[in-house]
C-alpha cells in the first residue's frame, strides 16, 4: 500500500507528528487503538472521518518506518 497518499506531516499540526490525511489524528493514536484490541469497526465508529484505508496506511507507515531503523550491534 502507498501510505504516502494518506499520511501527512505538517509542522504546525500535532507537533509535526505523522497524521492521517491532515486530520488531527496521529498514526501513533491509531496504532495504539489497534494494539489495545479495538476493532476496526470500533475505531471507525469512534472516528467517522477515518476510513479502513486510513487504518491500513497507518500500519504500512509503521512497517516502513520499522524497516528503515538501523540497529547498531552492541559493543562488548
Amino acid at each position: 500500500m502507498n501510505y504516502r497518499k494518506y499520511i501527512t506531516i505538517e509542522a504546525n499540526k500535532r507537533g509535526g507528528k505523522p497524521c492521517v490525511r491532515g486530520l488531527r489524528i496521529t498514526v501513533y493514536e491509531v496504532l495504539e487503538y489497534l494494539a489495545s484490541e479495538m476493532t476496526e469497526a470500533e475505531i471507525l465508529d469512534d472516528f467517522p472521518d477515518l476510513t479502513r484505508e486510513d487504518l491500513k496506511a497507518c500500519i504500512a507507515y509503521a512497517a516502513d518506518r520499522e524497516r528503515r531503523i538501523m540497529i547498531s550491534p552492541l559493543s562488548a
